[in-house]
């Protein structure tokens, strides 16, 4: 299920935006990813508007929501267009909710975790070497707004079945205006997030799912 195993390894991204010096273009990619990776301790909750673009063999879909991040794995991507929908994680599961279907899917958060569609440094202290085999500067690959960086991250060999590359746009403090998934079939899903809040109170019912009577629920 890649839209789930995706979700999951998206918040560990995410996660990782926090604070830093702004971004000297000068300074080496070594230098530049271990500061990356030093923003991770301060972050305890992340919320963002979020739009999702997928683009497969010359058709393309987009989906705008917003999306809210805490410790221990939760989440909750809450998508308002074109149509509602709700996947959601409270640490041990994950829910996947469509209204106008009244259906729900639950897994094991061990069934949809997978560091393997690269995204795996959102919330958690992950380093980036734990997930790419390889990174670079790549700040002509995308229209990047100003001061920002961009660095492409290539999967390790046992996971390039799963996607070829990975390029990941980021804001002089750090935080991750927009990511961009590169699948073997040339298919790819990119991410832009706005409007992004970090540390700000979460109330934890948002990571709580109580499915509306006559729900069809599906375990997987």
């Amino acid at each position: 299920m890649r839209m789930a195993r995706l979700m999951t390894a998206l918040c560990m991204i995410l996660g990782a935006a926090a604070s830093a010096c702004a971004a000297d273009a000068s300074v080496s990619i070594h230098t530049y990813v271990r500061r990356f990776e030093r923003t991770y301790g301060n972050l305890r909750t992340l919320q963002a508007d979020f739009t999702q673009s997928s683009f497969a063999w010359g058709t393309s879909r987009v989906e705008s929501g917003k999306v809210y991040l805490a410790p221990s794995g939760k989440m909750r991507w809450v998508y308002s267009k074109p149509e509602e929908k709700i996947f959601l994680s409270d640490g041990r599961r994950t829910y996947f909710y469509v209204p106008e279907e009244k259906q729900l899917t639950i897994s094991s958060i061990r069934e949809v975790q997978d560091a393997r569609v690269p995204l795996d440094i959102l919330v958690s202290h992950l380093p980036l070497s734990r997930v790419f085999s390889r990174v670079k500067f790549a700040d002509q690959s995308l229209h990047a707004a100003p001061g920002d960086r961009v660095i492409r991250g290539y999967p390790k060999a046992k996971y390039r079945k799963d996607y070829r590359s990975c390029l990941i746009e980021l804001t002089p403090d750090y935080n991750v205006r927009r990511l961009v998934i590169f699948y073997p079939d040339n298919s790819t899903m990119q991410f832009t997030f706005t409007h992004i809040e970090r540390n700000k109170p979460i109330n934890p019912s948002l990571f709580v799912f109580v499915p509306p009577p006559g729900t069809e629920i599906i375990h997987q």
